[in-house]
Order: C-alpha cells, then sequence, then structure tokens
C-alpha cells in the first residue's frame, strides 16, 4: 500500500538547521534503498506558488502567500508499507528527528492512503 505522508508547519520558521539536513538525508537514503521511500521533497514556500479555484462556475487564480494559512505543507513523501500502522511509524520517526535536530520547531504529519487504480475511489464519509 502507498501512503503520502504531508509535513506541515507554519511558513514562517527559518531555514532548517545543518543537523535535520544531515539526519533526514540519512535516513531517506536508507529508506530509498529499502523500497520503504519511493519520492520525498521539500516544497517551494507559498509566495512562489499558484492557487486555482472553481467556485460558483468561476475560475479565479490566485498567485501566494495566502494570509490565512495558518500552517502549509512544506514536505511531502510518498512510503510503500503493509498497513497503515507501519506508514505512521515511519512517519512518526520525521517527527523525532524534528525534535531532536530543529530546537522549538513546531508542526505536523499528516498520513494518507494512496488508492490506486484496482481499488477504485476511496470511500466517502
Amino acid at each position: 500500500m502507498r501512503f503520502m505522508v504531508f509535513v506541515k508547519m507554519k511558513e514562517d520558521v527559518g531555514d532548517a538547521p545543518t543537523a535535520l539536513h544531515e539526519v533526514m538525508g540519512r535516513e531517506l537514503s536508507e529508506a530509498f534503498a529499502a523500497g520503504s521511500i519511493i519520492d520525498a521533497g521539500g516544497l517551494w514556500p507559498t509566495a512562489q506558488s499558484v492557487e486555482m479555484r472553481l467556485d460558483a462556475g468561476a475560475i479565479t487564480v490566485s498567485d501566494g502567500p495566502y494570509a490565512e494559512a495558518k500552517e502549509v505543507v512544506g514536505g511531502y513523501s510518498i512510503l510503500e508499507a503493509r498497513s497503515q500502522e507501519e506508514a505512521v511509524v515511519g512517519a512518526r520517526r520525521v517527527l523525532q528527528i524534528h525534535l531532536e535536530n530543529w530546537p522549538g520547531w513546531e508542526g505536523s504529519v499528516e498520513v494518507r492512503r494512496i488508492s490506486g487504480p484496482e481499488e477504485g475511489p476511496p470511500p466517502r464519509s
């Protein structure tokens, strides 16, 4: 099963410490080699983003940044895992690495299963 992991944080947290980059680099290298991570990356600031919205039959385009955003997705990864529980363990490791290597950083990690073509659309609640 594949899972999308979103790392969310306040956008104005500043640059990540070198120690975080080093540890995440090692962890990602090992996970890519093991096949547990398929893709991962950081995202550029919302100041360089564009949002398009369909509302009341009209498409609008807005350039970032977006003042109303409390947290933004700052990074992502796509995991290959046997279960949601296994994916959660991997995603929790990301928070642990931030805790140990970026003093004062606050944020969250969201884990969502990716629906494959053989499964059809995901169920709606």
